[in-house]
């Protein structure tokens, strides 16, 4: 017969085992990312994002999952995530890479079809994952809608380069190109006038969102520094946008200009 604890024994041991657990959890590490795809099409309800942390080492032999997630998808992408990992299950000398598929209806319609390395061999803890459209998904996904974008101002958006030649009426630095250049995938790069960045833009209609954008950490003179913050704090302002005479004027939520820039190129 099994033995029986009593009560105050029972109590300790139900606590240590909530300890335990506790601890487990505490030490867990993450990866941080976002999932997209290049379609501009926005997903019904329902859509669900999948991604696999993977030991990919050896070539000659199936991949082991060490950590998956599942997630809800919202209607458009990049789709966040926080994959969380056993960091006692990472070696240096080995492999690791993180995949996503979107799932609709049982059916994957997205996926990525490329290595996203991460955690060793240089790799970091943060990947950006590009899926590609499947079999099951050329047909748009069940539920999905396509943006209200206009693609005559897609057209006006891609391609030269932008620059800041005011920012909420304070002006630029002579001779301090703040700038901004938009792909035709949603992306966007440039550089704030110390430090470059990237990340991602959505245009929709009469709607312009810029990020999350990631750029490196230089120190620059305090006038610089100064701009690039202000250029990057209107970027996270922004809501619409114009054009005008040549000219793309960036929106708040309330419609007043943020910053003017001109082409270049």
């Amino acid at each position: 017969m099994p033995a029986i604890l009593n009560p105050t024994r029972a109590a300790a041991l139900a606590a240590m085992l909530v300890l335990a657990a506790g601890t487990a959890m505490a030490e867990l590490a993450t990866i941080e990312g976002e999932a997209s795809y290049r379609e501009r099409i926005a997903l019904g309800p329902g859509a669900v994002l999948e991604v696999e942390l993977l030991d990919i080492s050896r070539a000659d032999a199936p991949s082991d999952r060490l950590a998956s997630i599942r997630i809800k998808a919202q209607a458009q992408v990049p789709i966040p995530f926080t994959l969380h990992y056993d960091p006692a299950l990472i070696e240096p000398r080995r492999s690791y890479a993180v995949t996503a598929k979107l799932i609709v209806e049982g059916k994957i319609v997205f996926r990525s079809d490329t290595v996203h390395p991460v955690l060793t061999r240089g790799a970091g803890d943060t990947v950006e994952i590009l899926m590609v459209r499947t079999a099951a998904g050329d047909a748009a996904p069940p539920g999905a809608a396509k943006e209200a974008g206009s693609s005559g101002d897609m057209a006006r958006f891609v391609g030269p380069t932008r620059v800041a030649e005011d920012i909420r009426g304070r002006g630029v630095i002579d001779d301090l190109q703040s700038h901004i250049t938009f792909s035709a995938e949603g992306r966007a790069h440039g550089l704030g006038g110390c430090n470059n960045f990237t990340g991602g833009y959505r245009l929709e209609g009469a709607t312009l969102e810029l990020g999350p954008l990631a750029g490196t950490r230089k120190a620059c003179p305090p006038a610089i520094m100064d701009q690039e913050a202000r250029f990057h704090e209107a970027l996270g302002e922004t809501r619409g946008y114009r054009f005008e005479n040549g000219l793309l004027f960036l929106l708040d939520a309330q419609g007043a200009p943020v910053m003017r820039l001109w082409p270049r190129g």
